[in-house]
């Protein structure tokens, strides 16, 4: 590989950005992928006695507390249809691991800077409370949630 092939390579790894792909009541979302620490299949919740409804309680992280947190709820969405299973994406912030109960994850996908898109005015405002922007993809939307904002939890949709 000459230097120029590995100048224009380099180019395109900081013309695009990564995302992590998930599914909230059939909604596609994007969290970036330097964010997640780990995806987890169903795990047991225990439920936390007081806490808001977005939280939908605490797991279990080889031995480390995770804090859960119902995307549907935060973004007053309706609730799976019950025994539907859930994933949990989880995420750092200020120090603490959380855990973003979704319906599915996707997949890992590398996307264009140039294609970002701010936040469309006809954007319904549960998401666009949460979301930095959105993709335009092949026949969907792709909205990018920002973490640090769904777990403000000053923030009320």
């Amino acid at each position: 590989m000459t230097v120029e092939m590995l100048e224009r390579n380099d180019q395109t790894v900081r013309d695009e950005q990564v995302y992590v792909t998930l599914s909230v009541a059939g909604q596609l979302c994007g969290i970036p992928v330097l964010g997640v620490r780990d995806i987890l299949a169903e795990q047991p919740i225990t439920r936390i006695p007081l806490a808001p409804p977005d939280i939908a309680g605490s797991l279990n992280l080889r031995g480390r507390i995770v804090t859960a947190i119902d995307l549907r709820s935060r973004l007053t969405l309706p609730p799976p249809a019950h025994g539907e299973k859930r994933m949990s994406v989880v995420v750092e912030q200020g120090g603490e691991l959380y855990a973003l109960l979704v319906d599915q994850v996707a997949e890992v996908m590398s996307l264009d800077k140039t294609l970002f898109e701010r936040n469309p005015p006809t954007l319904e405002r549960h998401w666009a409370l949460f979301s930095n922007g959105i993709y335009r993809l092949d026949g969907s939307l792709l909205v990018l949630l920002d973490v640090a904002r769904l777990l403000d939890f000053t923030l009320q949709n």
